[in-house]
């Protein structure tokens, strides 16, 4: 529909996943965020990231709904991401959490199904859980979310399948280099969550400068710069101009020089909790 939404990678299992789409995470379970889910769609969005622990999958599934129907597109169209919680990392449990949240967004099948944290002794009967959904054929793809380089070696040494996916905090002051680079080795595709840093980069006279010769925003900056380090982007926003503004970072490069500026922002800055020692 809109060329600039065509802009795909191709997993490890040659499934095709967006390069940009519309994260929900901190959005209530309202009407408002139905409106932006239908409002991204309409606007050309085809990927939805949403998490069981966010709460709102009730009304994401109904912007689901309601952005196919208006946009008229099929339900193949869209990629469609959501998470096992950490209180359900059990094989069992697992399963039931998948069919759960399937039945909470009104879909036969989930694009993408993650563990959320690497909780400690859960991660592996959960990920033979979702070795197992994938074997049949009830989600396209499965992957991680905040697993470290030590993670992911323990959960390959005995898994079937290795993780199509790990999504990551990754923003200009967290570029989790080793990260990235072990999961380029491994074919394993990496997933920026909170790019903007939560709106905290704003002001940075780096990215101020850089947006300014290019007569873009700081956010599309960053955005761009997600791309081009080969990283699957999804900004969260319910507001309907903003979500428009996020897309429009395929019509302009970085140089190599702008793309080296921002990576030597990283200060191993975490907003969100250290994957490492987290306890929830």
């Amino acid at each position: 529909m809109i060329s600039k939404f065509d802009k795909t990678v191709t997993l490890s299992n040659g499934v095709k996943m967006p390069l940009l789409g519309l994260g929900v995470f901190r959005a209530e379970d309202t009407p408002e965020l139905a409106n932006a889910v239908r409002a991204a769609i309409k606007h050309g969005y085809r990927s939805i990231d949403g998490g069981a622990v966010y709460g709102n999958e009730v009304s994401m599934g109904k912007g689901i709904s309601e952005g196919i129907k208006e946009a008229g597109i099929s339900r193949e169209d869209l990629f469609i991401t959501s998470k096992v919680w950490n209180a359900d990392l059990g094989y069992e449990s697992a399963i039931k959490a998948y069919d759960e949240s399937l039945n909470r967004l009104g879909l036969d099948y989930l694009d993408l199904y993650l563990i959320h944290w690497p909780v400690a002794g859960k991660y592996k009967d959960a990920w033979r859980a979702l070795e197992y959904l994938y074997k049949q054929g009830k989600v396209k793809a499965i992957g991680v979310s905040n697993f470290q380089v030590s993670h992911l070696e323990d959960l390959m040494k005995d898994s079937e399948i290795n993780p199509m996916v790990n999504q990551i905090e990754f923003h200009p002051r967290l570029t989790q280099m080793k990260v990235r680079e072990f999961c380029k080795q491994n074919n394993i595709q990496v997933e920026a969550w909170s790019p903007l840093m939560v709106g905290k980069l704003f002001d940075n006279e780096v990215l101020k400068e850089i947006a300014k010769s290019h007569n873009k925003s700081v956010a599309q900056v960053i955005l761009r710069w997600d791309i081009q380090n080969d990283v699957v982007t999804i900004p969260k926003s319910i507001n309907e101009s903003r979500i428009i503004e996020n897309s429009q970072i395929f019509d302009f490069d970085l140089t190599d020089q702008e793309v080296e500026k921002i990576n030597s922002l990283n200060e191993d800055f975490r907003v969100g909790p250290d994957p490492d020692n987290f306890d929830f």
